[in-house]
């Protein structure tokens, strides 16, 4: 069993004797309504399971893999209505393979640091750099397409200055962790003006890749977010009222590949993921002898059953204060 305290030892120590203090010394207690020994014993059991939660004890789990935790992994996804066209595999949408592709990344690159930002009309951070997979799965999950209604057209650069910003704040904050970028996107440019390149400075991106998603032969999208058409129809070309269908740009994706000195990879339903992190030098961002050390067991933390037996003990002394109170209030009211 292990302890990892939430205050120094000496601390905890006077504040579990304090309160022991206060229960067995306390003056006021042969006139307190319902206060007996038994009484006495129970707060006795609920500060000392108090301070037994606060050494926070765990036995350990499983081994914790870090592998990655010296980099900071940046997805920036396109959000906009062609993402969800339906050519990935087997007509499924693009949105998928994106979905599937984060996991695998994830997983090849575990105890890094997540992050992700989309695009459509506008660039968001969608989620924050953080360990927590959990977060990164719920954020993935939720992501949805632009409405086709309201879309004035996008540029496949759009998240190029919020991209920038957020490297540059983390070459500032902690320049010894490796910065990687994952584009995931079709590179179809709807926006009337050419795409802005991704002007990063050298050094800001250490690793990475483009990864493009969609056929030649186009995929068409449905209607998933449409406001007016309750049948949930494919969206329609205005010009011909066919189908309208959505065609990736892999030029555009090797462009953005140059301009950011990654690769760029196009995915397929099944293909491997080895080599979108191929290139990745863990050697010198990945692992160190520091990070070596973090290769520990998990824990499985034993403080939460602790504090259920605090609170079931408070739960019992509220109810035998307020039917003492009660009895009292009973025996005084006039007869």
């Amino acid at each position: 069993m292990t302890f990892l305290p939430v205050a120094p030892w000496p601390l905890l120590l006077v504040l579990l004797v304090a309160a022991l203090a206060a229960v067995w010394w306390n003056p006021t207690s042969r006139t307190v309504p319902g206060e007996s020994r038994a009484t006495h014993w129970r707060l006795t059991a609920a500060a000392l399971l108090l301070g037994l939660s606060a050494v926070r004890p765990a036995v350990p789990g499983e081994q914790v893999d870090t592998t990655a935790a010296n980099l900071n992994v940046y997805f920036v996804v396109d959000t906009t209505s062609s993402i969800i066209a339906e050519d990935y595999a087997d007509e499924r949408p693009r949105i998928q393979g994106v979905a599937a592709d984060i996991a695998a990344i994830a997983e090849a690159l575990p105890g890094a640091r997540y992050s992700v930002v989309t695009f459509d009309q506008d660039a968001r951070v969608r989620l924050p750099l953080t360990t927590d997979t959990t977060a990164l799965d719920a954020a993935v999950e939720t992501l949805l397409p632009e409405s086709y209604e309201v879309s004035r057209g996008s540029s496949v650069t759009q998240a190029k200055d919020r991209l920038k910003s957020l490297l540059e704040q983390a070459a500032a904050r902690a320049p010894e962790r490796g910065r990687v970028v994952y584009y995931l996107g079709d590179g179809e440019q709807t926006a009337a003006d050419p795409p802005a390149p991704f002007d990063m400075a050298k050094g800001l991106v250490n690793g990475g890749a483009v990864l493009g998603y969609g056929t030649t032969q186009g995929g068409r999208m449905k209607a998933t977010r449409s406001r007016f058409d309750s049948s949930r129809d494919y969206i329609k070309d205005p010009t011909t009222g066919e189908d309208a269908r959505s065609v990736i740009s892999e030029d555009t994706l090797r462009a953005i590949a140059g301009q950011l000195g990654l690769p760029y990879l196009h995915r397929t339903s099944g293909d491997s993921i080895d080599p979108a992190v191929a290139g990745i030098d863990l050697e010198r961002f990945g692992t160190s002898e520091e990070i070596e050390k973090q290769k520990v067991l998990a824990r499985r933390e034993l403080y939460w059953p602790l504090l259920i037996g605090v609170a079931g003990i408070a739960a019992w002394e509220i109810g035998a204060a307020a039917t003492a109170l009660l009895q009292t209030r009973r025996r005084k009211e006039p007869r």
